[in-house]
């Protein structure tokens, strides 16, 4: 049997229930705060990495700018002829230095000399009381006399005994004594002679003069002093100074090359330093050199001459000293400052035509002043950067500027990569700045 059929129903038509809302607009609001914080983030990312402005009122070329030409100071390779050297530390030397002192005893009456004062030899120098060695003189001279007398009446009596022994008149023992005598006054007489000029000669040493030309000293004896002879203390120390010397040591290296030089008697030039080593005192030559070499320092003692006409070498000063071994002839030179060192040698910065660097490595030679040889590398009218090379690269835009004062880091900051730069922030090359405005 089939169901039976519902009855119908008279009300108007019943409807589904509602489903419940579906989250799709929750889940979109959700999307969009994400995007929008990783858009802030980005923002703010984009911001600490832009380069900021250097602040207003800070140096220009100073901070740590990525950006722009630096600024550098540009020197062109020089070429002329380079004197080898050997240099060694060393002391000046009179040519002469003599502690004057008396040669007899006595009273100091005077002094003729003011401290300082260049004297020449044979200059009067102080004056001992002469009084007593005048008195020891006129004693010498009166026995001197004394004796010539006796040995002339000695002789008179001689040639009247050799007169009467021919007339057989006198015994020839009477001959022979006078003739003894006439020996013992001769000796007498020659006695008397050397106590003569002994009085008369510490008489002249009663004038002290200079033994050498030179410059004196502080007075080391006021006048009214006794002096004597065996004191070591003397007068006054005499220095000659025109000309000079300079003692100074090379290592044993160069001994061969040297001795050679000096074989073939060859002038070789030495010129005097300051203790810093940059302002030349004075040029003179090698005069000679020690006969052995120092074995405690393995140094070869050499000895310098030096005309001193404008006194600026002084006795015992410390000097670098500078032999000239040799000379490089149109040799490539570039300032000092201008070398760079990094793990792959010795480098420079050379500008290019179109305001760029390029990092070039070179080979060096001697120095000589602020200047280096180039002996490869670099050619002469190329120029190099010498001061603003710490932020620069290969391939580095650069502006040139005039040298400053402020030593080799002028136009860069002052600061190498990685460091803290000056006035930019603290930041270095590459590195993330402060946003704009901040202090």
């Amino acid at each position: 049997m089939s169901p039976p059929a519902e009855p119908p129903s008279s009300g108007p038509p019943s409807t589904p229930p509602e489903a419940p809302p579906a989250p799709a607009p929750r889940r979109r609001r959700r999307g969009w705060l994400i995007v929008l914080g990783a858009a802030v983030i980005l923002g703010v990312i984009l911001i600490a990495r832009r380069p900021h402005a250097p602040q207003k009122g800070a140096p220009a070329g100073h901070g740590a700018t990525a950006a722009g030409p630096k600024p550098v100071v540009p020197a062109v390779a020089t070429t002329r002829d380079v004197p080898v050297s050997i240099v060694g530390l060393g002391a000046v030397t009179p040519t002469y230095s003599v502690t004057v002192r008396t040669r007899v005893d006595g009273q100091l009456l005077y002094v003729a000399f003011e401290e300082g004062q260049d004297v020449k030899k044979g200059d009067v120098l102080a004056q001992l009381d002469p009084r007593p060695f005048q008195v020891e003189l006129d004693q010498a001279r009166g026995q001197l006399a004394r004796d010539k007398a006796l040995l002339e009446n000695a002789r008179i009596d001689l040639r009247r005994y050799t007169a009467l022994v021919a007339e057989d008149s006198i015994a020839e023992q009477t001959l022979a004594t006078q003739r003894a005598l006439v020996l013992q006054y001769e000796g007498a007489v020659k006695t008397d002679q050397g106590a003569v000029d002994s009085a008369r000669l510490n008489l002249t040493y009663t004038r002290i003069t200079a033994p050498v030309s030179g410059r004196v000293g502080l007075r080391l004896v006021d006048p009214g002093n006794i002096v004597n002879a065996a004191s070591t203390t003397g007068l006054v120390i005499l220095n000659t100074v025109q000309p000079i010397a300079v003692v100074f040591s090379v290592p044993e290296d160069h001994v061969p090359q040297i001795m050679a030089k000096l074989r073939a008697r060859q002038p070789l030039e030495v010129r005097a330093y300051d203790r810093a080593g940059q302002r030349l005192l004075s040029t003179g030559t090698l005069l000679a050199a020690d006969n052995q070499v120092d074995p405690n320092t393995g140094t070869l003692r050499l000895k310098g001459s030096f005309p001193n006409h404008d006194l600026k070498l002084f006795p015992q000063q410390f000097v670098n000293a500078s032999l000239i071994i040799d000379t490089l002839r149109n040799a490539t030179l570039v300032p000092t400052a201008a070398l760079q060192h990094g793990t792959h040698g010795t480098f420079v910065y050379v500008i290019q035509s179109d305001d760029t660097v390029q990092s070039r490595p070179v080979t060096t030679g001697p120095s000589d002043g602020d200047d280096t040889v180039i002996t490869q590398g670099v050619h002469p009218g190329e120029t190099v950067v010498v001061e603003g090379a710490d932020n620069l690269t290969g391939g580095s835009r650069i502006r040139r500027q005039a040298p400053t004062a402020q030593g080799p880091h002028v136009g860069g900051g002052g600061a190498s990569p990685g460091s803290p730069g000056v006035g930019g922030g603290g930041s270095s090359p590459g590195g993330p700045g402060p946003p704009d405005g901040a202090p």
